[in-house]
């Protein structure tokens, strides 16, 4: 069996307004999602690399804890796979709760 290779992070300080809700989001090199709906696109197959495809929306469809972080599962409405991407500050706290509620 072929190893997989490791992940590479390419950091990339990019605004973007979200396809989703309309919102303009300002970029921090770390942001890969929208902190008002938490939807996010599928760009990347290594975080940064804007190597994907796809293009297709990546749904949040549930919220983990790791450690002391909140990790957000986000699925491709396209392609089916699945993302996950720590939360920050800047997110809208109600949806996050909302998310929490979801079956991944």
């Amino acid at each position: 069996m072929k190893p997989k290779p490791a992940k590479k992070f390419i950091k990339r300080k990019e605004n973007f307004t979200c396809a989703r809700c309309g919102k303009f989001v300002f970029g921090n090199g770390y942001t890969n999602h929208c902190p008002e709906c938490l939807w996010s696109k599928h760009v990347d197959q290594n975080p940064g690399d804007r190597a994907c495809q796809c293009q297709g929306m990546m749904k949040p469809v549930g919220l983990e804890r790791k450690g002391s972080d909140f990790i957000i599962v986000h699925e491709c409405v396209r392609c089916g796979q699945i993302r996950k991407n720590k939360a920050n500050k800047e997110d809208k706290f109600s949806k996050l709760i909302e998310i929490s509620n979801l079956k991944t």
